[in-house]
């Protein structure tokens, strides 16, 4: 996945150490209550779309560009429904960066586009329900996120990567 110029600049600094970083996720849902979902193009698991705030960038606008980003579609954020952090919410990247994330979890509606991949961070896009939620593969990561953001019923265990 590509690297914003802020988290490059700072990599250069603390090479592999770990990075605490805000960030977002966002849950769209349709009126089915299915999930907009991505498959990232690195490992080819799911995820919700989400991602770091960069500097001097509000939360809500993080979660605007995301969207936008790595799905193509404009939503409407109606809430805040979690903010997420701990053991569960760090990452090591294959190239040995290690980050701490501390995610503030949006529920969304999209409000245009059509969902698309960008072919950069993401391969596909796609509505997935709780049935296609429990089969996909994806990090603990995303796992820990849904299970806290949907609830109860929402979606079954899925597949960890």
């Amino acid at each position: 996945m590509p690297i914003s110029p802020y988290l490059a600049r700072l990599r250069a600094q603390v090479g592999h150490d770990l990075v605490l970083a805000p960030s977002v996720a966002v849950i769209a849902r349709d009126d089915a209550g299915r999930v907009l979902m991505v498959q990232t193009c690195d490992t080819g698991l799911w995820q919700t779309i989400g991602g770091m705030v960069e500097p001097d960038e509000s939360p809500q606008e993080a979660a605007h560009r995301e969207a936008l980003e790595e799905a193509g579609v404009t939503i409407e954020l109606r809430g805040i429904i979690a903010v997420l952090g701990g053991p569960a919410f760090r990452v090591t990247y294959p190239n040995g960066d290690r980050m701490a994330y501390v995610a503030t979890v949006f529920d969304a509606r999209v409000t245009g586009g059509e969902p698309r991949p960008d072919g950069v961070e993401t391969s596909a896009v796609r509505w997935l329900g709780p049935r296609e939620l429990a089969g996909a593969q994806m990090a603990e990561i995303t796992h820990t996120l849904l299970t806290a953001a949907i609830p109860p019923g929402g979606i079954e265990p899925p597949l960890r990567a």
